[in-house]
């Protein structure tokens, strides 16, 4: 059974005035003088961001239990030098991000410039183990029409420096702004893949191939297919949603390349309405189909996805869990829908980040 793991970028703030604070260098020196040889968690772009990953997993309610566990810890550590942590995917608060002094980072803002103040959000990324670089690409041909949906399922980031940006997840559209993000074409075969790969990184336009941030690709640390789409998800349950539909539709994609079953041709233009469309609405009236790029109601393409990856979610024996936890998602709504029904009923933005800080935890 394939392993996966996730990574997760959670936002300090404030305990009190749920305003965002840069206190990740503080944190990450709290963890490492309990334990100095920890790798749970690690400094991201700006001071106000912290990110843990779990370890590979190929039971789901290990990896659940992992998420909760590193999210706790990383309360604790955080409460420890002052701040809480909050799993949104943008600061709903005004924000002028706290660049992390190294040389990498640095050079990404002197690069792109004030867009750089645009990537304070907090994603959640899917790794999941593939056999070779040939699976591996085989996989991305195939899984291309299938993220917009699982970015409608993780949307988080309604709000934006103080304004309701009419987005459901506009996390991903501050990020589509980076040159190098977003669906790809066909690859057809690993030396395309890392041809490609080399090309952009020849360009000059970024650094090397850790800054290919395609909407999934091949890691360059370890032996999975990373899927990058998702919001950083309120609930950890839904985490372990994201990560389980994200396994079975990488076997389910491995499957179809050993049976000879071509990739589906959708062009990038058309990949690019249907990520915005994710974006714009989520689960809330449609999304476009994946088989046929023509809109349906959101629940139903959510149905479609279950039944395409069907086979792999009952062979890792993952059926009941996906499909509870999807019925669950569709009554209660994504974290987007959690923050606006907060709004409504607080009329503060402090109040909804405040209260985020609980539901992070559970």
């Amino acid at each position: 059974m394939r392993t996966v793991g996730v990574e997760e970028e959670l936002l300090l703030v404030d305990p009190d005035t749920g305003e965002p604070k840069a206190l990740s260098a503080a944190v990450l020196t709290r963890a490492v003088q309990e334990d100095p040889g920890q790798n749970l968690f690690q400094l991201e772009l700006f001071g106000q961001m912290l990110e843990f990953a779990t370890r590979p997993h190929t039971d789901m309610a290990d990896l659940g239990a992992d998420v909760v566990r590193s999210r706790k810890e990383a309360a604790r550590l955080a409460g420890e030098v002052g701040c809480s942590v909050a799993a949104l995917a943008t600061c709903p608060m005004p924000v002028t991000g706290a660049l992390t002094p190294n040389d990498r980072y640095r050079w990404m803002a002197e690069q792109y410039g004030i867009a750089t103040q645009d990537w304070l959000v907090c994603g959640c990324h899917a790794h999941v183990a593939v056999e070779s670089d040939e699976e591996g690409v085989a996989v991305l041909d195939r899984l291309r029409p299938w993220l917009p949906v699982l970015r409608a399922l993780s949307a988080n980031s309604p709000y934006w420096q103080g304004r309701d940006t009419g987005y459901v997840s506009f996390r991903s559209r501050l990020w589509s702004r980076c040159p190098s993000a977003g669906p790809t074409e066909l690859f057809g075969s690993p030396a395309r893949y890392h041809g490609q790969v080399a090309e952009m990184v020849a360009s000059g336009v970024i650094l090397d191939q850790g800054m290919v941030y395609f909407d999934a690709r091949l890691s360059a640390k370890y032996p999975t297919v990373e899927i990058r789409v998702a919001d950083v998800c309120l609930r950890a349950e839904t985490t372990m949603l994201l990560a389980t539909l994200a396994r079975a539709l990488v076997e389910t994609a491995a499957r179809e390349w050993r049976a000879g079953r071509p990739a589906p041709d959708h062009s990038v233009s058309l990949l690019r309405l249907a990520a915005w469309h994710a974006a714009h609405t989520g689960l809330d009236r449609e999304l476009l189909d994946p088989l046929t790029m023509r809109p349906r109601p959101a629940p139903e393409v959510v149905r479609t996805l279950l039944e395409h990856s069907g086979e792999a979610l009952a062979d890792s024996g993952d059926t009941a869990l996906a499909e509870e936890a999807v019925d669950e998602l569709l009554h209660r709504g994504t974290g987007a829908r959690e923050q606006l029904r907060l709004m409504e009923r607080t009329g503060s933005l402090r109040e909804v980040v405040t209260e985020c800080v609980r539901r992070t935890q559970g």
